[in-house]
């Protein structure tokens, strides 16, 4: 076999290690490979977790904390919101092999189906799942990981229809905005866990979306310990779309809350896409103005962010989703709420209790206007 001449320091040296493994693939469709490998994987996990249950008697939660085991896919994943993020993570955790259900966020009827759902990544490639979509009323209780990708305005709500069906097990929050995590809190969850998205997700047909990832999306504890994030990153990180565990997420919460001001007021007002900024200079000025204000108001609270740190990361997203319309914009053209009260309003009662209102005037401005367009337009 390739290396057994080398010794083992000729091989460190060339970055071999002893758990590398080297794959021939010869010439086939990617899509093959990714079956077959999955499929092999998943043969050779349920095996090693078939022997850990016989010898150790563990099963995948108990109580309040989920419990490590060498097969965490067998864990049940609750995805609540049924919107492009949510049915994008659904088909990949069900290609890798997790139990996931997807659940209908704003409409419980008791309706239980499964639709297939195709997304479209970067290289044009296709993959395509059969996800099984149901509502909360079918489930007497909700036991494994609880992931909200819904809408962050309907958290209150949620938060009651979950005492007593999920609150014994961790809600893991991919919403942007600041305090979304608060109906959870005030409700006495035991296990709370932030995560900050860095993709960009759009519908383009029915049950079918564009994914692009930016960055890995890192995952942080609100509320609970490390051994249940370690486990719970674990389970939903993939090959597409990846996460991290963060031990301090407060900081990255705050930066993408300000790089969503900008991008949930300025691209509805003008009613262009997500590449504006990078496109034109004037446009990127107004956001840096937000930017400078926003971040006046978290580094009052003590967090660690500078301008041109924000700014950057705008650019970036602007660049990666040139020709992707922001969700704001989305949403009040289709007559629907949007979640600006979590944004530029957030950020404005922060100042006001810091006492700093008048320090986030641009701010405060461009999310009124924003929030005036969305009734002017109709939305609910």
């Amino acid at each position: 076999m390739w290396g057994d001449t080398l010794t083992k320091a000729q091989r460190a040296a060339m970055g071999v290690g002893d758990n590398l493994v080297r794959i021939s693939v010869g010439l086939k469709d990617e899509r093959d490979l990714i079956d077959d490998f999955s499929q092999a994987l998943n043969q050779a996990s349920a095996k090693v977790s078939d022997v850990h249950r016989s010898t150790y008697g563990v099963s995948c939660c108990t109580g309040t904390k989920i419990k490590r085991e060498h097969d965490t896919k067998r864990m049940n994943v609750f995805i609540i919101g049924s919107g492009a993020i949510g049915k994008t993570l659904a088909v990949f955790l069900k290609l890798s092999g997790r139990n996931v259900v997807l659940l209908r966020g704003s409409v419980d009827d008791k309706s239980n189906y499964t639709e297939k759902i195709q997304v479209v990544l970067n290289n044009q490639s296709v993959l395509e799942a059969e996800i099984d979509i149901s509502t909360l009323s079918n489930f007497a209780e909700l036991e494994g990981v609880i992931v909200l990708a819904n809408k962050s305005y309907g958290n209150e709500n949620l938060s009651r229809a979950l005492t007593g069906k999920g609150k014994n097990s961790p809600v893991v929050i991919l919403q942007n905005g600041l305090g979304v995590e608060q109906a959870f809190v005030d409700g006495n969850f035991s296990e709370i866990y932030r995560c900050v998205l860095f993709t960009t997700t759009q519908i383009i047909g029915p049950n079918k979306l564009r994914f692009k990832p930016v960055s890995i999306s890192p995952i942080g504890t609100i509320r609970g310990d490390d051994s249940t994030l370690k486990v719970i990153v674990e389970h939903l990180d993939n090959p597409h779309f990846r996460f991290q565990e963060e031990t301090d997420i407060q900081p990255i919460i705050w930066k993408k809350a300000i790089i969503n001001c900008v991008f949930n007021s300025i691209c509805p007002l003008l009613e262009v896409d997500n590449g504006i900024f990078h496109r034109d200079e004037q446009v990127l000025e107004i956001a840096k103005r937000v930017v400078e204000e926003c971040v006046e108001i978290a580094q009052t609270k003590g967090i660690d962010l500078s301008v041109d740190q924000v700014v950057e990361s705008v650019l970036l997203i602007s660049r990666s989703s040139d020709g992707q319309l922001i969700s704001t914009l989305v949403d009040i053209n289709n007559k629907r709420e949007t979640e600006i009260e979590t944004l530029n309003f957030a950020i404005v009662d922060a100042a006001r209790i810091l006492d700093k209102e008048n320090a986030v005037k641009e701010t405060k401005l461009l999310g009124e206007l924003t929030r005036f367009k969305s009734y002017l337009n109709g939305s609910t």
